[in-house]
């Protein structure tokens, strides 16, 4: 067996552990990196440890850390209540409404689990209390997520954006957002008429009872003396910690996030930053990390106390996912395995059948895995095959593979499908479940086709 078969089977192999055990994907590339770049590649370890990606890293860091700050101040709960206040009594409205705050979610950083994680128990509150179907809820706040998922000052865009723009080939970041924004918004159209919109429309209630939106923990920061780095507090016992107050943790609890009263000064001055960053980052084309590292920077001095359990809420799992995956591939690129994948697609029979397969092959992988960890990947593996003159058109390959492996996300077995299954507790969780999977597999079949037809085969 060759040594490029053994590290795409290694690859292979990263996905399925991850699937089946609740092992960090990233960790599992940064020692696939690690043996296979010394054993195969021939590599030392610091030539391993320079195809980290610095700078998607800081991008990633800078972008979680300001939005775990504009949900620590109550930003983000004030603007879904404003969002919930301006239904009244437009019952069609809120599966918009609940679509538009995901997209607005993950357009200006979120994670997109961390998007669902908010809004989801929401939409679903709602679908309950005014008899719409929680699937179609459900289904509108993905859709809605992966929609916003594609900006460029997004996760998925930066990381899409990033391997593109390394590899030497046309970049089109709108082009890409979209897509995505506009194949997710006419899903979400389709599904508003079929399950039930048609019905809400003519519904109308002179006021809508208030649902109440709670604050949304969407990750347990860590507490502690140790997410300041103090050696001195590092060595508190627990007799000292619980003489300051009972627990260790009260030294950094003086503020309990997301608890704030809505339309504070604060709160704007953070909506401000999230404009800025945005105008910085599009008209002005600066680095999206330190922008983001910077606006964080002022608001934390601002308010010190309400940021001290911010960076523990940096979105780390993702990041070491996302990081991981990439230095894996760049130990595939310095032995050659991705020219030999890219040789190898190219050269089946059909340019336009190669780019098929290898839309299905994202969609299908991404139903069970990380959807970060297909982008950080197949995208790479891709790329030999756009330089060999086939034909296929970079940027519109590019917009069909990005839409395709991540408009499966509503698959039960996702981590977005798996959020809305977990916030159902007002229906029959097994036949949610089962509509769930019915319509992950029709998405995961269907999507591929008509994404290639969109935007390799008409435009070509």
């Amino acid at each position: 067996m060759t040594p490029h078969l053994i590290s795409i089977y290694a690859l292979a192999a990263m996905f399925v552990i991850a699937t089946i055990w609740p092992i960090n994907m990233g960790v599992l590339a940064f020692v696939g990196a690690f043996l296979v770049g010394t054993l195969l590649a021939g590599q030392t370890t610091n030539e391993i440890i320079a195809g980290f990606p610095g700078g998607l890293f800081l991008t990633l860091v800078g972008i979680t850390w300001l939005f775990a700050l504009a949900q620590n101040n109550g930003t983000i709960d004030w603007l879904v209540r404003m969002a919930v206040r301006a239904v009244r009594g437009r019952i069609a409205a809120i599966p918009w409404i609940m679509f538009v705050i995901s997209a607005l979610l993950t357009a200006v950083g979120a994670v997109s689990p961390g998007a669902v994680a908010i809004v989801a128990p929401i939409a679903l509150g709602f679908a309950f209390r005014y008899q719409i179907s929680p699937l179609l809820m459900g289904l509108m706040v993905v859709h809605g997520a992966q929609a916003g998922g594609f900006s460029p000052i997004s996760i998925y865009g930066g990381i899409t954006n990033r391997v593109v723009e390394k590899a030497g080939l046309p970049l089109s970041p709108m082009t890409t957002f979209a897509a995505s924004f506009g194949v997710n918004a006419a899903v979400a159209l389709l599904l508003f008429m079929v399950l039930g919109g048609r019905a809400l429309m003519k519904a109308q209630t002179a006021t809508v009872a208030p649902v109440k939106v709670p604050h949304v923990q969407i990750t347990k920061p860590a507490t502690g003396p140790q997410i300041f780095g103090d050696s001195e507090a590092e060595a508190l016992s627990r007799r000292i910690g619980e003489e300051g107050g009972g627990e260790s943790n009260r030294l950094v609890a003086e503020v309990e996030e997301g608890n704030q009263p809505d339309g504070t000064l604060y709160q704007i001055v953070t909506l401000v930053g999230l404009a800025l960053l945005a105008i910085l980052v599009l008209a002005f084309k600066l680095d999206i990390g330190f922008v983001s590292l910077t606006i964080g920077l002022v608001l934390s001095l601002w308010n010190p106390t309400m940021q001290k359990r911010a960076m523990a809420q940096v979105a780390w799992p993702e990041i070491m996912l996302i990081t991981g995956v990439s230095t894996y591939v760049a130990v595939l690129e310095h032995m050659g395995t991705i020219d030999f994948v890219g040789s190898s697609v190219a050269g089946l029979a059909s340019p336009l059948l190669a780019a098929l397969v290898l839309c299905f092959v994202g969609a299908v992988v991404s139903a069970f895995a990380s959807s970060t960890a297909v982008l950080g990947s197949l995208i790479p593996l891709a790329v030999p095959f756009l330089q060999s003159g086939t034909g296929v058109g970079a940027i519109g390959f590019i917009a069909a593979m990005a839409v395709a492996s991540t408009i499966v996300d509503v698959s039960p077995f996702s981590t977005n499908g798996a959020l809305v299954l977990a916030n159902a507790s007002g229906t029959d969780r097994q036949a949610f479940f089962k509509k769930l999977l019915n319509y992950g597999a029709l998405v995961t079949v269907v999507a591929p086709v008509v994404l290639w037809l969109l935007f390799i085969v008409l435009p070509g």
